[in-house]
């Protein structure tokens, strides 16, 4: 049985010092990658060694496979973690590693072609009685034959790139008039997207839950599934809140589903982390959606429910060992919401926000986990992903995940670039998403469209919140004793710190 002693990160920001922070805990060594622009990032600090992988762009760097593969060579690394994004579902890398004598902390190769394969999965897992979404098992050969399929499905209709996810190449169709414009919009977006511009034809659900299955197979055949996760705030098709468990799924249907997610993954002689996604109509009839073959951004509620440390369960199948624990142990305790913190404009189509960060200041207190991977001082580069951190807040129940949650984002201060922080506040303190009343188009329906209604022009009490902050600053910078002027209370003015809902605090520039 193979022990891992060191490890490579093949990754960086928050994934890369997570994972690393549980190998620390383990007593296994780990070893960064860095590119130009990551020199000093948070996730080189944390490592026990960092080698340099080349330019900024990822092309020239984290995606440099053989670069990455010669590095963990001469550092002496037994084993490659992906993380997620970047390398981690591709066939190709994982194969080369294990081609190299290396560990790759993740699935097969065979079982990542498989499952990352739309249609190839979607025939996998009727062949397996996983219940899926009617529509083509093959990619569609013209837009004559799209419109025959969508004829026999049903308007509306979902076209969906065969080799990728994340919205790309994917079109709501609702009538045969649009279809060909679609189509090809669609085909050449997943031609952009993933370099394979087939598509297929799905149902399209009508008000869609997003719901996953988490699970974990070793290398003797067990499989267990660790609960639900709620993904159904979306905007563009990306998730931005997520929560555990989910406040529509009963314990029958946890298990109807979590048996399916089993079976899916036996069918593909899965091992290691990986997710099933289902789509649930309003009727709570569920749908395999695709499997996610690598550990999920999202994987802290999870943890936080059950009380796990997924990736400690990923290092230990990959070392051949069995699963710690049968299905029937496993507990779910408890309610976690995760709000995906992103260096974006909410108030401009959630456009990315580069700069430098000024100042940082995280939540912390009972219940609270913030998992980042940068700090006071670095760049948010145009070069990758804009996110800053997964704030993590669990509680006994939803009501008081959501009040604790609230109260971590009102703690959070971030200067130098604009943050979603506002915005997972206002989805917090609506009344569709505090009812449980909300499904994937939630977003679409009461966001966009309003922003500037929601995000109001920032007031004068707002003005003089920032004027305290600016002087504190300066104060600091300056070592200056000044300091601005507080109003009187017996003036009636309130104090700018006292809370008065989401816009206290976020007013980033």
């Amino acid at each position: 049985m193979p022990e891992i002693k060191k490890i490579l990160i093949a990754n960086r920001g928050e994934i890369a010092v997570r994972i690393m922070r549980t190998c620390r805990e383990l007593g296994i060594e780990t070893v960064a990658i860095y590119s130009d622009a990551d020199r000093t990032a948070l996730h080189v600090r944390h490592a026990d060694e960092a080698w340099y992988a080349g330019p900024a762009p990822a092309k020239d760097s984290y995606l440099q496979q053989d670069r990455i593969l010669d590095i963990a060579r001469k550092s002496g690394a037994d084993a490659i973690h992906p993380g997620y994004g970047f390398l981690s579902e591709n066939p190709v890398f994982a194969g080369k590693v294990a081609d190299a004598g290396l560990i790759f902390i993740g699935p097969s190769a065979q079982a990542m072609r498989v499952m990352g394969d739309k249609t190839e999965a979607r025939k996998t897992m009727q062949a397996a009685g996983v219940p899926i979404v009617p529509g083509t098992a093959q990619p569609l050969a013209s837009t004559e034959e799209a419109v025959e399929v969508a004829a026999e499905v049903g308007y509306p209709v979902l076209l969906k790139a065969a080799a990728g996810g994340g919205g790309k190449g994917m079109r709501v169709v609702t009538a045969e008039a649009d279809m060909a414009a679609s189509f090809t919009a669609a085909s050449s977006e997943a031609q952009s997207a993933f370099g394979d511009g087939r598509v297929y034809i799905e149902k399209y659900i009508e008000e869609p839950r997003h719901i996953e299955i988490q699970i974990m197979a070793d290398q003797h055949g067990n499989v267990i599934y660790l609960g639900e996760r709620e993904c159904s705030i979306q905007r563009r098709h990306q998730k931005v809140i997520e929560e555990a468990p989910s406040c529509i799924v009963s314990e029958e249907m946890r298990r109807k589903m979590g048996e399916a997610a089993v079976s899916a993954a036996r069918a593909c002689s899965y091992a290691n982390a990986g997710t099933i996604e289902f789509l649930v109509d309003k009727n709570r009839n569920f749908y395999f959606l695709e499997m996610n073959t690598r550990l999920q951004v999202e994987h802290p509620v999870t943890e936080m429910v059950v009380g796990l440390d997924l990736v400690k369960m990923q290092i230990e199948c990959a070392m051949g060992l069995p699963l710690a624990l049968s299905q029937e142990e496993v507990r779910i305790a408890g309610h976690a919401i995760e709000c995906r913190v992103y260096a974006e404009d909410p108030e401009n189509n959630f456009l990315p926000s580069t700069g430098t960060i000024t100042h940082l200041q995280k939540p912390d207190g009972p219940g609270i986990r913030d998992d980042s991977g940068v700090a006071e001082g670095d760049e948010i580069s145009l070069y990758y992903d804009p996110m800053i951190a997964k704030l993590v807040a669990w509680a006994p129940t939803r009501e008081q995940a959501i009040a604790r949650m609230l109260r971590a984002l009102h703690e959070y201060r971030i200067t130098g670039v604009r943050t979603t922080i506002p915005f997972c506040a206002w989805v917090l303190e609506h009344e569709r998403f505090r009812s449980g009343r909300f499904d994937t188009h939630f977003v679409n329906q009461e966001y966009f469209g309003r922003e500037k209604e929601i995000f109001s022009a920032t007031d004068e009490l707002e003005l003089h919140a920032a004027a305290i902050v600016a002087g504190y600053l300066f104060e600091q910078k300056t070592g200056s004793r000044s300091r601005p002027k507080t109003a009187d209370a017996s003036a009636g003015c309130q104090s700018p710190w006292k809370p008065r809902g989401w816009k206290q605090t976020h007013r980033t520039s």
